[in-house]
């Protein structure tokens, strides 16, 4: 159950508060395989398995925009913002990959709004969404995702 946040009221006081977790997503070869065709990145760690099992990571990896632009799948699982009539995604001011993600490795986010500023028109959220591995030691991407949420 996504949590929910109300407005700008809301959202301030939402700041420093874990909002919870999303469900977990297995990474498959094929959503792999479409965003490499998506993106022309076909590098061989990526779309080769045969290939990558002999390399580095001992399988194939998703690309770290790939698991970088799962935050829109899980983000609405996390976090409900009613009372605007419109949010935006303003940017990012950091990302990060400690560890890749391995084909067939479940992920999911969590994720905590960090800092929320007065913008004209409605507030600007800084978010820190963190994607980790099902069992793994260190996150596979740590977001510093930017919203504006306008009133």
């Amino acid at each position: 159950m996504a949590t929910l946040l109300d407005g700008p009221d809301g959202v301030r006081a939402a700041v420093g508060t874990h909002l919870g977790y999303s469900d977990w997503l297995t990474i498959e070869q094929d959503r792999v395989d479409m965003f490499a065709d998506a993106t022309g990145d076909h590098q061989w760690i990526h779309v080769d398995p045969e290939r990558a099992a002999a390399g580095p990571f001992g399988a194939p990896i998703a690309h770290g925009y790939l698991t970088m632009s799962l935050s829109n799948h899980f983000l609405p699982q996390i976090v409900e913002v009613e009372g605007f009539s419109a949010g935006i995604n303003y940017g990012v001011d950091k990302v990060r990959f400690p560890t890749p993600v391995k084909v067939g490795e479940r992920i999911r986010a969590g994720a905590e709004i960090t800092e929320v500023t007065d913008v004209p028109g409605g507030v600007q959220t800084r978010m820190v969404v963190t994607i980790e591995i099902d069992g793994g030691a260190k996150p596979a991407c740590v977001i510093e995702a930017l919203s504006r949420w306008l009133v």
